[in-house]
């Protein structure tokens, strides 16, 4: 029977070694952790018992070389699956390795997961679109005043979906810097002042003051153009939601520690006075395609992308999004970012 203690003890995913009588003869420290020492020298059937993973080790150890099975666990609340490698060795035993392969299964839900959310979003518009055609094509052909609102309808469609594709590359983009720290100082009272200015329009349009409090005491490491995003999404939002003729403050001030912060950081409070978010929906604010309201989003030319681009962005300058709100008393979102290197 061969004896693998120092390869198997220094091998960081659960390794078990069963020999001709089906028993198992040795386990290294990540598998004892996952089946218990208990399982040392039981039958391996009774340690493993899913037929799939037992079918291959049968197979393999009847000589067809190498295989493969998939086997599941209940571990901390959720199923945990690993791709089970078996090998014959010599004398009729075999070799067990244990790959947790949890993650792609996620990933790939997360895939088609987004690619069903796209298509959801393109589809209304394009279908949209393809009516408004047909119909100018045929009914509203010689109708200039149908023709011009259809056009008009058109054109907010059209521009939908560019707002969604410009999201969408937006996220890309994001996603692909993610793990560059960014270390050009940057001056946050400049960058709020500078949102302020793009959005003054917008406020005034609705009868809204747009107000900033606060000083930079230094400037921060940091993506000058992806902060002004995340400020331009969270004030704009703030604005909409906030409704017309109530105010919305970007309150900037600087603190010895935070969520996750044991260094000093500075943070902004984007706060707005309008109808407030139940506490129900504030966890998933920040997922991709997740609409508190999806028609009145959807109304006010959301893409259910805004929030999660913030989190990718503070993702790479290392900071943090919490959200508070009470329905009927407005919500504040609070960004916190490090000064220096955080931890």
């Amino acid at each position: 029977m061969p004896d693998l203690p120092l390869i198997l003890r220094g091998v960081p995913d659960p390794m078990i070694v069963i020999g001709a009588d089906g028993l198992i003869t040795d386990m290294n420290p990540a598998a004892r952790g996952l089946f218990g020492d208990w399982a040392l020298g039981r039958d391996h059937g009774a340690v493993l018992r899913q037929p799939p993973v037992l079918a291959a080790i049968a197979a393999v150890l009847g000589g067809e070389g190498e295989g493969q099975a998939d086997f599941t666990r209940a571990q901390r609340g959720r199923d945990v699956l690993y791709r089970v490698t078996i090998t014959r060795l010599t004398e009729g035993a075999g070799l067990l390795h244990f790959a947790d392969v949890t993650h792609i299964g996620e990933a790939e839900e997360m895939r088609r997961g987004f690619v069903a959310n796209v298509s959801h979003e393109l589809r209304s518009p394009l279908t949209a679109l393809m009516g408004f055609i047909e119909t100018l094509r045929g009914p509203a052909r010689n109708d200039p005043e149908a023709r011009m609102r259809f056009l008009d309808i058109m054109e907010e469609e059209a521009q939908r979906m560019n707002r969604l594709v410009s999201d969408l590359l937006s996220l890309a983009r994001v996603e692909g810097t993610e793990r560059q720290r960014p270390a050009h100082p940057v001056d946050l009272r400049g960058v709020l002042e500078g949102v302020a200015a793009t959005l003054k329009g917008q406020a005034e349009a609705q009868g809204s003051k747009l107000e900033i409090t606060g000083e930079t005491p230094a400037p921060i490491p940091g993506d000058r153009d992806q902060l002004t995003q995340v400020f331009v999404n969270l004030t704009e939002n703030a604005l909409k939601y906030g409704g017309p003729n109530r105010p919305v403050t970007l309150a900037l001030s600087e603190a010895a520690a935070g969520p996750g912060f044991r260094h000093p950081h500075l943070r902004v409070d984007v706060i707005d006075r309008g109808a407030g978010i139940e506490p129900a929906h504030l966890p998933r604010l920040t997922e991709r395609f997740y609409r508190v309201d999806s028609h009145r989003s959807r109304a006010m030319g959301g893409t259910g992308l805004g929030l999660a681009i913030v989190k990718h962005i503070l993702n790479r300058h290392q900071g943090k999004l919490t959200i508070r709100s009470r329905t009927g008393e407005g919500s504040v979102f609070s960004v916190f970012l490090p000064k220096g290197s955080a931890d």
